[in-house]
């Protein structure tokens, strides 16, 4: 397995903030407390990406540099603020127009967004809305559910079908950051869009 580092780059809160285009990106997208900094944690095998017990915690888009030990094939994984929590004031959701959405509709060097849910909670209809958003943008997508270690063998089958089914989709690939399942092959489709190894 290819050993990887990441480095916190920086948060950003506009588009003017953001990285000068160059490598390609990775966004990280989900509900919040769906687990995207533990999966983020994951798939480098480091605690970069900080974890918390609270929901909404993620206010701004916070990007990491990601490079193997060679310092090769680097990318760039950018952490969007969870969407879906009430507790979240309105004041802050109402900004978030003004910085997401310019960052997925345009930006040059997004080459993939990871769409997370939960592999244990039923959908929510502003995933499937996220979902036809990026469909409209010509995004390319990939659904990730997380939190597969916590299903049986059927409990996973029957949930994972269900999904499909119900956010109208092909594929959604289970993973844990917990036990590593399904980390191997994230990586695997990451790199199909030319941003991995």
């Amino acid at each position: 397995m290819i050993q990887r580092s990441i480095q916190f780059l920086l948060s950003a809160l506009s588009a003017a903030q953001f990285p000068k285009p160059g490598v390609p990106e990775v966004a990280f997208l989900g509900r919040s407390n769906v687990g995207k900094s533990s999966l983020l944690n994951a798939l480098v095998g480091e605690k970069a990406a900080k974890v918390s017990s609270t929901p909404g915690r993620t206010r701004a888009i916070n990007f990491f540099a990601i490079a193997d030990q060679r310092q090769r094939h680097q990318l760039i994984f950018a952490d969007l603020p969870g969407y879906g929590y009430a507790k979240l004031s309105k004041s802050i959701s109402a900004t978030w127009p003004a910085f997401i959405e310019p960052y997925l509709a345009e930006r040059a060097t997004l080459a993939l967004c990871v769409c997370l849910v939960d592999a244990n909670v039923p959908p929510r209809p502003n995933d499937r809305q996220l979902f036809d958003w990026l469909r409209a943008q010509d995004r390319a997508f990939l659904v990730v559910a997380t939190k597969a270690d916590r299903l049986s063998g059927n409990q996973r089958v029957r949930n994972l079908a269900a999904l499909k089914r119900e956010l109208g989709l092909d594929e959604i690939l289970p993973v844990s950051a917990k036990t590593g399942q399904g980390i191997p092959e994230l990586w695997q489709k990451i790199a199909k869009t030319g941003t991995g190894e």
